[in-house]
């Protein structure tokens, strides 16, 4: 399969996908061609930084995360903004 064949069958499939699905094949798609920038940016953070993220990402896959409209409501509360 050639460049442009390979092309078109992603344009067609990508085409072809709702829109939930297209906003997310276009993250992962921005994600992939982002990594080389990503990697360098995570290799400079030290590895406190490095585990609070990872430590952050399992609690929001095991759904023991805080909504932003939470987290919001909580400091207009507390800082009565």
């Amino acid at each position: 399969m050639n460049i442009a064949e390979l092309k078109l069958k992603f344009f067609r499939q990508i085409d072809g996908l709702d829109k939930d699905k297209l906003e997310e094949a276009y993250g992962v798609l921005l994600n992939y061609i982002n990594s080389k920038d990503d990697l360098d940016e995570w290799s400079n953070l030290t590895a406190e930084q490095q585990k609070g993220i990872i430590d952050s990402i399992e609690q929001l896959e095991n759904n023991q995360g805080i909504s932003h409209n939470e987290v919001i409501k909580k400091y207009k509360n507390k800082y009565n903004a």
